[in-house]
């Protein structure tokens, strides 16, 4: 996998620029999303549910993609590709890579609210 940044800032940049004062709340809303997001993923993982898998996956890559954050983005296209090939084990190998990545996005995006 390549190194693709934690965050796009010229994405974030211009999502700033578009939403204005709803800036904050777009943020706050994907971080809040993405845990449901990961509890799916958790879920589908735990029912042995593949295309469960391959759909939460799917869901989060694009909203991770939109919100300018590609390395995350990339992590859920492996588990969501893993969960299209019914590969569970992938899916489950990939888990804590994402979780790690979620959890640097979320503190980088949260220090941006700040900043």
């Amino acid at each position: 996998m390549n190194r693709k940044p934690h965050l796009d800032e010229e994405a974030l940049a211009e999502l700033r620029d578009v939403m204005e004062d709803e800036f904050d709340i777009l943020i706050q809303t994907y971080i809040s999303d993405s845990r449901d997001r990961l509890e799916a993923l958790r879920q589908a993982l735990s029912d042995g549910d593949p295309d469960a898998l391959a759909k939460a996956a799917h869901s989060f890559k694009g909203s991770s993609i939109n919100i300018g954050a590609p390395r995350l983005g990339e992590l859920c296209q492996i588990i969501e590709q893993a969960g299209r090939d019914g590969d569970l084990d992938t899916g489950r190998q990939s888990m804590d890579a994402l979780e790690a990545e979620f959890a640097t996005v979320r503190r980088l995006m949260e220090e941006a609210l700040l900043a």
